[in-house]
């Protein structure tokens, strides 16, 4: 069973049609508080910050990453279920761009888009309609159709997709690269794997994200990175994500922004996985359109209802 999708002028064969779309659930989670409020920056200052979890209202993809007042905060709407290995089960399987769908509360039945995976805590995100909010409660359960995991491309061996949907796919505009076995992605910025922090060191890349340190002023302004938006594609340079997040020269890994910048050392705005190339077969080039929002029509760049009820 084969599948393809015409993706600006590369045609893309992938197995999706072998791919097993599940049922995982959630409910909206709480905000969060370690055992003390504070965070202390890499200066040693305590600051006390929001975080993680809830229903973040005025937080959406489009807006700007790194400018708030908060430490990790995750946009639009935080999913988690309690049960430890149901939750490492959710975080896994749900892909950016599945389909979620309200099934409790007063907002039953409306849908939103999973926008990305928080690791640590490992909250699922997901963007709904301003109207869907309002009528969100936490512990509203939350259910998603899970499809993406084992997603792979044909003619691309060298190429991984990781935490794509097949939906986010159609949408992404892809071009041929200079050799047949290369493709050329859209990227809003190109990171040096130097700065990234937290998260490097893990198995695989199927759940979470890490972490772009943003304490070196010189890198922050080289880079562009103070205009980070939550919902950004960016391309990792010298990252390979194929069996875990490692330095390897010449890889290029990229991702989407998930969650914001960060105050405690280590730390910055997080990127979830959805290409590697331990070859290096993948050649970012810089599009300041390359945002989910507009491929899946959501958060800020929203043009129209997608939700139901």
């Amino acid at each position: 069973m084969r599948n393809f999708f015409r993706i600006s002028e590369v045609i893309i064969e992938t197995n999706e049609k072998k791919l097993v779309e599940i049922s995982i659930i959630g409910e909206v989670s709480s905000p969060l508080s370690g055992s003390q409020p504070y965070c202390v920056t890499p200066e040693g200052k305590p600051t006390i910050l929001p975080s993680v979890g809830g229903i973040t209202y005025n937080v959406k993809v489009g807006d700007n990453a790194i400018q708030w007042e908060a430490d990790h905060v995750e946009p639009c709407v935080s999913v988690k279920n309690k049960d430890r290995e149901e939750n490492g089960a959710l975080n896994l399987l749900s892909c950016i761009g599945n389909i979620a769908k309200v099934i409790t509360g007063d907002a039953k039945g409306n849908t939103g888009v999973v926008t990305g995976k928080h690791g640590g805590i490992e909250n699922v995100l997901v963007d709904f309609e301003d109207k869907t909010l309002e009528n969100l409660a936490i512990g509203d359960k939350i259910l998603i159709r899970g499809i993406g995991v084992g997603l792979s491309f044909t003619r691309y061996p060298h190429i991984k997709p990781i935490n794509m949907s097949p939906n986010l796919l159609k949408v992404f505009p892809i071009r041929q690269g200079k050799t047949k076995d290369t493709l050329q992605i859209p990227v809003t910025h190109t990171i040096p794997a130097a700065i990234m922090g937290s998260g490097l060191g893990s198995q695989h890349c199927y759940r979470g994200d890490y972490d772009i340190q943003l304490f070196d002023r010189q890198g922050v302004k080289e880079y562009h990175l103070e205009t980070l938006r939550f919902g950004d594609i960016v391309a990792i340079m010298d990252a390979d994500h194929t069996y875990g997040r490692i330095y390897k020269t010449g890889a290029v890994s990229i991702g989407v922004i998930v969650h914001s910048n960060c105050v405690t050392a280590g730390h910055g705005p997080g990127v979830t996985t959805l290409l590697t190339s331990a070859e290096g077969k993948i050649t970012p080039y810089i599009d300041k359109a390359a945002n989910i929002g507009i491929y899946l029509n959501i958060g800020r760049f929203r043009r129209k209802s997608v939700s139901k009820g």
